[in-house]
């Protein structure tokens, strides 16, 4: 099956990906807007709850998007405060809703910026999968936990739901093979009957191989070139 969207030159990528979120922030933006209009307008109080209700979830999912926004510049990011509010948009924007529980366990660790967002990608990625898969509609807790041992780095996300060993691997997951090879990590999953858990270690620091620009992109435009590869495979 032909690709509908021509392939890009490399060079490019970075600047595409850098508009395409400038765009979903201000739609974000515009809807929030909107929204808050709506309830400001309105003159039934329950009326005006939901609706505010609803721009504070849009809001909550604009922080997602924005923490997982490639960074523009290479520099050194506290990996601990970056989870954190990572995970707690995750909770707010989606797990709350479903009656699941996140806790976050991060020692303090300085990382380069362009390998802790990877590592956030790869954090979202696993939080999002336990959330669908886990619990079938029932409550549960998703725990993340970042450790340190010397020159390397250890990313714990377990949870205790019943997620099927059996299940096969999406395009998410693929893309969390892409970010790790990029850390030069070692991914695994282990299945159990107390839940399921993901293990990614990788080494704190390497030397800089590339521009700030496209550090911070490169991981993220090989996995959907590699993605647009495997469907054109088997389309």
């Amino acid at each position: 099956m032909p690709e509908l969207v021509p392939h890009l030159p490399v060079a490019e990528e970075p600047l595409l990906l850098e508009e395409l979120n400038h765009r979903i922030s201000n739609e974000f933006a515009s809807l929030i807007a909107i929204v808050s209009r709506a309830a400001a307008a309105s003159g039934n109080g329950e009326a005006q709850r939901a609706l505010r209700g609803v721009a504070q979830l849009l809001h909550d999912y604009a922080r997602v998007h924005r923490a997982l926004r490639p960074p523009d510049r290479e520099t050194l990011v506290n990996a601990e405060g970056y989870l954190s509010e990572l995970c707690r948009s995750i909770s707010r924007s989606k797990l709350d809703p479903m009656n699941i529980d996140l806790v976050l366990t991060a020692a303090p660790l300085l990382m380069e910026s362009g390998r802790c967002w990877r590592l956030g990608m790869i954090v979202s990625e696993l939080i999002t999968n336990a959330a669908r898969h886990a619990f079938a509609g029932r409550p549960g807790r998703i725990r993340v936990e970042l450790l340190r041992a010397g020159g390397v780095a250890k990313c714990i996300v377990s949870d205790n739901g019943s997620a099927a060993a059996h299940i096969q691997p999406g395009h998410g997951f693929k893309i969390v093979e892409e970010l790790t090879k990029a850390l030069d990590g070692r991914f695994e999953r282990r299945f159990g009957g107390a839940g399921t858990t993901s293990i990614l270690l990788f080494p704190i620091s390497e030397a800089k191989k590339t521009s700030a620009a496209d550090e911070g992109v490169d991981a993220y435009a090989q996995a959907h070139r590699n993605l647009r590869t495997d469907r054109a495979r088997t389309g």
